[in-house]
């Protein structure tokens, strides 16, 4: 084995991965004029968020919006290829049931496409969730059912995240929902349609799901990342490819050296410190000498979704308007449908055709996994005519990606096998882990880089803790540690009584007090009979101008839905307002007592 030992004495890091978060740390790091190393496996840069190229077609692996609330990774990205990015608006549907709907959502779209009933069993059920949550958020099926309704959970959610998942949502935790979809409810989505959002609204008040639109690289966001790989090798990074790291030396509690295989040929690579991104298992399972039982056993446990995507060059100018398409119907395999074009046109080379990025959901080694490439494209071809959206012979020709550990899982072992590792490696003071599978976590892109971020400013003296950098959530450094009673209380509270958004429990009330007399008027109507509603006719006293006919319907949901939403306001305001009382006396009564204590030990 060659053992790379330049100049040993010198301050050196050593990078494993060359996705988002390795190469973020490889280029900060450069910039400082330190001495970096960094080793990717596979012979493209980027990780999930490279740019694959078939035919010079380009096509994105999954699909990449920059967007972020962190202004230092917006200055990063801007500084490398600000000149080269597209602004572009989002448009995304959800294909359910034969029909398109908007997402986020649009309440004339989905009240035409889901029908009179189903859209009154969403609006009861919203408000049922409301009135009696469901107290312990364990699961994903608990934690969207309390935000969004039972019935619009098992509408829109199950079948989609049980396709991208493999497995039930019941089974899945409640931290990956409240990471990827944090601050968004149904009545949140239903404002921002009605509402148009304000362009001077600092970025870090917008919910990400609902952004309407995005910057993209012209060539895709493997520009970005080959970019980020140059200017690090022009700082004096080494950037090596198709090396993969085999073994991890380490003594007590420091790494000392990697065992890194570059075109067959095996080397040792000494460093000062390490950064690692790569999946979390296989970094646990590379130690050498080997961990304890226990922590092989915990990292083995930690489980990861793969991902495939059949890209297909059709022959047609238009398919369809979308960005990306989510797909509902339990009927195909299919996830979801990328529409490169109208992401950049600069994806394809020729106007007059388009190129779709099919996208399929599996574990690696099973059966769909192994299906030949060209299994997988005619799977594709079939699955397009079955939705209607292309037929079989205007697709041209195609290729396909297969991205082994693309979505790190969040099951119900997840937690616990994580906090075993995490208490291994978080003995290693030159070893930090960062990025999506680096600490198997669900961060997107910018995250990824913030903790890498961190991770190099730790390397110059500083302190973060990289596991407090959530999706959605801005890192403090001051208020890591806080353990006061008054930060408990307040958690506490916020979790219990959180604040009842008054508007959208007014438009809930309204719309289904509304929506309950329009249904009875109009059953009264189509039933018929010599007389047609004889005890509704005494609303007319109060409702000027209803009847019970189709007309009268009309007026009566207007009528109800304002007075429902009038009530909902008041009980809301109410409601918080007796909160805010009854947290206010027992701040007060904690203070006596901790006064009291403090006393008592004086």
């Amino acid at each position: 084995m060659h053992e790379n030992l330049e100049n040993p004495d010198s301050e050196t890091v050593i990078i494993i991965g060359g996705g988002p978060a390795g190469l973020t740390a490889a280029y900060e790091l450069s910039k400082s004029n330190v001495d970096t190393v960094l080793f990717e496996k596979d012979k493209i840069v980027g990780g999930i968020s490279r740019t694959a190229n078939y035919k010079d077609y380009c096509f994105d692996i999954g699909g990449h919006r920059f967007f972020t609330k962190i202004k230092r990774v917006n200055d990063m990205w801007q500084e490398v290829i600000g000149d080269d990015f597209l602004h572009r608006n989002r448009l995304s549907r959800i294909y359910y049931n034969k029909k398109f709907f908007f997402y986020p959502l649009r309440p004339v779209n989905a009240l035409l496409g889901l029908g009179l009933h189903n859209s009154f069993l969403i609006l009861a059920s919203y408000f049922y969730s409301h009135v009696f949550p469901t107290k312990q958020e364990d699961t994903l099926e608990q934690w969207v059912s309390n935000r969004f309704g039972k019935h619009l959970y098992m509408t829109f959610f199950k079948t989609y995240t049980e396709k991208v998942w493999g497995i039930p949502c019941s089974e899945l935790r409640a931290e990956w929902a409240a990471q990827r979809i944090k601050g968004l409810s149904l009545m949140k989505a239903i404002k921002n349609s009605m509402i148009k959002p304000d362009s001077n609204k600092p970025k870090d008040k917008i919910i990400k799901t609902l952004i309407d639109s995005f910057d993209y690289p012209k060539y895709g966001p493997g520009m970005m990342w080959e970019a980020v790989a140059e200017r690090a090798k022009g700082n004096g990074s080494e950037v090596h490819m198709q090396a993969e790291v085999d073994g991890i030396l380490w003594e007590e509690n420091r790494v000392t050296a990697l065992e890194v295989s570059i075109n067959g040929k095996k080397e040792l690579f000494h460093g000062t410190n390490f950064i690692s991104s790569m999946p979390m298992r296989e970094l646990i399972q590379a130690f050498k000498p080997d961990v304890p039982e226990s922590v092989l056993h915990a990292a083995s446990n930690l489980n990861y979704r793969d991902f495939i995507t059949v890209a297909l060059v059709v022959n047609k100018r238009d398919v369809f308007p979308d960005n990306w398409i989510y797909i509902h119907d339990p009927e195909v395999k299919l996830g979801r449908i990328q529409n490169f074009k109208n992401w950049s046109p600069y994806m394809v080379p020729d106007p007059e055709k388009t190129c779709l990025g099919l996208e399929y959901f599996c574990f690696e080694g099973d059966d769909f996994w192994n299906m030949s490439e060209s299994e997988l494209i005619e799977l594709g071809e079939k699955e397009l005519e079955i939705l209607g959206l292309v037929q079989k012979g205007d697709v041209e020709s195609g290729t396909v990606v297969r991205m082994p550990k693309a979505y790190p899982v969040y099951d119900s072992q997840y937690e616990e096998m994580l906090q075993t590792v995490r208490e291994f490696t978080g003995k290693f003071e030159n070893l930090q882990l960062v990025g999506r599978n680096g600490m198997h976590r669900y961060n997107n892109m910018d995250h990824s880089m913030l903790t890498a971020m961190y991770a190099k400013e730790n390397i110059l003296g500083a302190k973060h803790n990289l596991w407090e950098i959530n999706e959605d959530q801005e890192y403090h450094e001051e208020a890591v540690e806080e353990t006061t009673t008054d930060f408990i209380f307040e958690d506490y509270f916020q979790q219990t009584f959180s604040r009842m958004d008054k508007l959208a429990f007014a438009i809930a009330t309204g719309a289904v007090s509304g929506l309950l007399l329009f249904m009875v008027t109009l059953f009264l109507v189509l039933k018929g009979g010599e007389t047609v509603g004889p005890n509704l006719q005494l609303l007319s006293s109060y409702f000027l101008g209803f009847t019970v006919t189709i007309n009268g319907a009309l007026i009566g949901f207007a009528y109800s839905f304002g007075c429902g939403f009038l009530l909902g306001w008041v009980f809301a305001t109410l409601r918080n307002l007796s909160v805010a009382f009854y947290i206010y006396r027992a701040r007060r009564k904690i203070e006596i007592l901790s006064f009291r204590n403090f006393m008592q030990d004086f």
